[in-house]
């Protein structure tokens, strides 16, 4: 059998942007400092808390929660696979 090579694959970085859009969420733990570029308009949280973040595949907020199961349970329902992101 002869070897002929692996065929090379380009994804445009708009490709890349939408990848997982409306199927894949990502999960993670965030700081309180975080927060507010995160989520704007987002109420004052007491400095050193730590929450759970639910974002979609291109970065936008879905949800906060003090509760990883909670998070996790919002993308379920929302039909989402969420991915966690350490």
């Amino acid at each position: 059998m002869a070897y002929q090579g692996t065929r090379q694959m380009t994804v445009s970085k708009a490709d890349l942007a939408h990848l997982g859009e409306g199927s894949v969420a990502y999960l993670r733990e965030i700081g309180s400092d975080e927060l507010k570029g995160k989520f704007p308009g987002l109420p004052e949280i007491a400095p050193n808390t730590t929450l759970w973040a639910l974002f979609a595949a291109n970065g936008q907020p879905i949800l906060l929660s003090d509760e990883r199961d909670r998070a996790l349970a919002g993308a379920l329902e929302n039909d989402l696979i969420p991915v966690a992101i350490h």
